[in-house]
């Protein structure tokens, strides 16, 4: 391991990509840090620890949010967008399902009106959340509708500015931006979660339960060892589907070698854990700033810490790994690709057959990563249900390990990529 991050960085090309996505992320913690104009910020991190799913917005911002920086909202509304526009483009709007199959340019086009969703989106709930703050916590200087515009404007210009930031590090960078924004921010914050954690544990306790508390603290952090073995076992899981490949004569042209059809497990990786947390959050921010009546019963509905909440959550994200792993593996463009390349599944034919079973194949192993995933998901939040003595930051630092782990080994799975692919390059350009 030592040895491939050492060859990494005598990359030229790989070291300026790391170096780059350093920058970036920079920039982003430095922004994160910058209160907007005429808000008192102290007001509101004292309401945030008391509430989950602020809370939970607070996490993904990487502590953006209890500043309500330029970067509060981070990037959650251009995530909310795409959902909407993937769900409306299978066969819901027949504009955006022509996009969806349109290739390359279709994809350009669909990215264009994601984007845009993602303005108004980021618009609406700017301000719906500065006027309810306002309203509740009186954390603006001056309560005029200017004011709310002006907030409202300058937290949707970071949004924005922060997707710009994520596209520079998908293509200048390494790793997938937004994914490498929501990493940085997560982790930013984990130490002052840990310490609150042991704070509550051990520092709270009394005289007499200070051991006790250290044995909670130390099972908190093994829960934490178990959740990054549980994602990292799930993340490198693959059913091999075995492929033959033959020749212009039509006989087989790799008799003895061992070739194989990677399908991994949990193709759609953590991103299913951060639609349904969006989901989740979603009606509860609107509720939380126009109607705070209506909010406290969808809150108690919703609420991850509470059974019925918690199966939503479960549902949730169990039904958009499928959704996703659907967007990232198609089967019919598989079978395609190999019958193109004078490929063949041994007792499959090619064509119908081939893709017929691969789409079986495939929707069997999702089964098996969308129980995983699930399960991880759902036990840091399980746990403080059944035991009172645990805090609830149990249950966000365990939804923030799980994107952290899974970003993190995708992250390093490319630059490997990279460097294999550089090393080829120059053999050949010897």
């Amino acid at each position: 391991m030592m040895g491939t991050f050492a060859s990494l960085f005598k990359n030229k090309e790989i070291r300026n990509k790391i170096f780059f996505t350093l920058a970036m992320l920079l920039i982003y913690r430095i922004g994160s840090a910058i209160p907007v104009p005429g808000v008192d910020a102290t007001k509101l991190a004292a309401q945030i620890a008391d509430n989950s799913i602020l809370s939970m917005m607070n996490l993904l911002g990487g502590g953006a949010f209890e500043r309500l920086s330029v970067f509060a909202l981070g990037v959650t509304p251009y995530i909310t967008a795409s959902i909407i526009i993937q769900l409306l483009s299978m066969d819901v709007i027949p504009a955006l399902t022509e996009m969806a199959k349109s290739g390359q340019t279709g994809r350009q086009e669909m990215e264009k009106v994601t984007r845009y969703t993602a303005v108004i989106l980021a618009f609406i709930q700017s301000y719906s959340m500065v006027y309810g703050f306002d309203r509740s916590y009186q954390i603006l200087e001056s309560n005029t509708v200017a004011s709310y515009m002006f907030t409202a404007v300058i937290l949707t210009a970071g949004t924005q500015f922060l997707c710009w930031i994520g596209d520079r590090i998908s293509m200048k960078g390494i790793g997938n931006g937004l994914s490498i924004l929501i990493f940085a921010g997560i982790v930013s914050n984990m130490p002052a979660n840990f310490v609150q954690v042991y704070n509550i544990m051990v520092a709270g306790s009394s005289q007499g339960a200070v051991f006790s508390g250290v044995l909670k603290f130390v099972l908190y952090c093994l829960l934490f060892l178990l959740i990054i073995v549980g994602v990292v076992i799930m993340q490198l899981a693959e059913r091999r589907v075995p492929i033959q490949y033959t020749n212009a004569g039509g006989k087989m042209a790799n008799q003895g070698n061992h070739t194989y059809l990677p399908f991994k497990i949990n193709s759609a990786s953590v991103i299913p854990v951060i639609f349904a947390s969006s989901i989740m959050m979603a009606p509860q921010i609107i509720l939380s700033f126009t109607n705070a009546s209506a909010y406290q019963k969808v809150a108690n509905v919703l609420s991850m810490q509470k059974p019925l909440g918690l199966v939503i959550y479960a549902v949730l994200t169990y039904l958009f790994t499928f959704f996703y792993t659907d967007l990232q593996v198609d089967p019919e463009k598989v079978a395609e690709n190999l019958s193109k390349s004078g490929a063949y599944i041994p007792g499959i034919r090619p064509g119908k057959e081939t893709k017929t079973y691969l789409k079986k194949v495939l929707n069997r192993i999702t089964v098996l990563g969308a129980t995983a995933l699930t399960l991880i998901a759902v036990i840091p939040y399980l746990l403080p249900m059944i035991s009172k003595s645990l805090p609830a930051q149990v249950s966000l630092g365990g939804t923030g390990i799980i994107i952290v782990v899974g970003v993190a080994m995708e992250t390093v799975s490319q630059l490997k990529g990279q460097l294999t692919q550089k090393q080829y390059r120059g053999f050949l350009n010897f």
